[in-house]
């Protein structure tokens, strides 16, 4: 079919906004674009059709029969234009899932999983980002891991697990300083991570667990991503405080060793689920919070997490 009789898409533009509001002015506004491109906009489609379509009245406007018709020809075709981008917008955000996620949290334990959940979901393609900045669950993001309280307004968080800390160091390192029998023993070794308030409080933490009085921290290479750190001790440039749940491929493969898995110092951070609490129920969501918690379980045992969730937090 011909469209040579369609006239210009803006000049409908501006005659749809016009119409609306009565006023070339706020068509204007609304458009973006002086008064004058509106009535230039508006005069072609006139010329076009063969019509008035507006009656130019002092300080006013007002439409003609064929202003009318035209109008509600006009208005009719954009919803049906934005009802159908809508919906196909809407199904291909639907086949996207959209996590943002801790850098450490990604590298070392989600993104090593995340093939068995595309196997599941075939149709289902994650966007994982894992950057630091916090994402916006209703527009931006369809998932988040986030350490904290739990506590959001409009999100609905779940605890995934514990952020409990213990010393590793590498193989090589460990035969260098002759074994460590004790925990005092670690004092003399680079200890990573031993300047920021926060580390510091954590190493005192776990030597008093331990039984250790300490008076100076022995310093050591100072890291500001815990993935980084526990990559240095595996390295062998010093101990590092390690969730052990984060880094169980390294542990199991030697990479990593701790010395003292019995003595755990649970900081009062949590790693949690979350979305906004408003979406919670869509299908895709729902999938993959029910396949991280199958996930977290399954590696209960050998990470030495607890097998219970906590309740979920408001």
């Amino acid at each position: 079919m011909s469209d040579r009789r369609l006239p210009p898409l803006n000049a409908l533009r501006a005659f749809a906004s016009a119409a609306r509001y009565l006023s070339f002015t706020k068509a204007a506004d609304e458009l973006a674009v002086t008064q004058a491109a509106v009535s230039y906009q508006v005069r072609q489609l006139e010329e076009h059709i063969g019509r008035e379509l507006f009656r130019r009245l002092t300080r006013r406007l007002e439409l003609t029969p064929a202003g009318l018709e035209l109008q509600a020809a006009v208005d009719d075709a954009f919803d049906r234009i934005r009802s159908t981008v809508a919906r196909l917008t809407e199904a291909t955000e639907n086949k996207v899932l959209a996590v943002t996620c801790m850098f450490t949290f990604a590298t070392q334990w989600l993104v090593p999983r995340l093939g068995h959940f595309q196997l599941l979901w075939p149709d289902l393609a994650v966007r994982l980002d894992s950057s630091v900045r916090v994402g916006d669950l209703e527009t931006e993001f369809d998932i988040a891991i986030r350490a904290g309280s739990g506590r959001w307004p409009g999100v609905r968080a779940e605890w995934l697990m514990d952020f409990t800390l213990t010393p590793a160091v590498s193989p090589q390192m460990l035969e260098r300083a002759g074994g460590v029998r004790e925990a005092a023993d670690l004092l003399r070794l680079p200890l990573l991570d031993c300047q920021h308030p926060e580390d510091i409080l954590w190493w005192r933490q776990w030597f008093a667990l331990a039984g250790v009085k300490v008076d100076k921290l022995p310093g050591g290479p100072q890291f500001d991503v815990h993935g980084v750190t526990a990559q240095a001790a595996a390295m062998g440039q010093g101990v590092a405080l390690v969730c052990p749940a984060l880094f169980g491929a390294d542990i199991a493969a030697g990479r990593l060793v701790l010395p003292f898995p019995e003595i755990m110092y649970r900081t009062d951070r949590f790693y949690w689920l979350a979305c906004s609490e408003r979406r919670a129920d869509e299908p895709k969501i729902r999938a993959f919070r029910d396949w991280i918690f199958s996930e977290i379980n399954a590696c209960a045992g050998q990470c030495g997490l607890p097998l219970e969730r906590a309740s979920q937090a408001g």
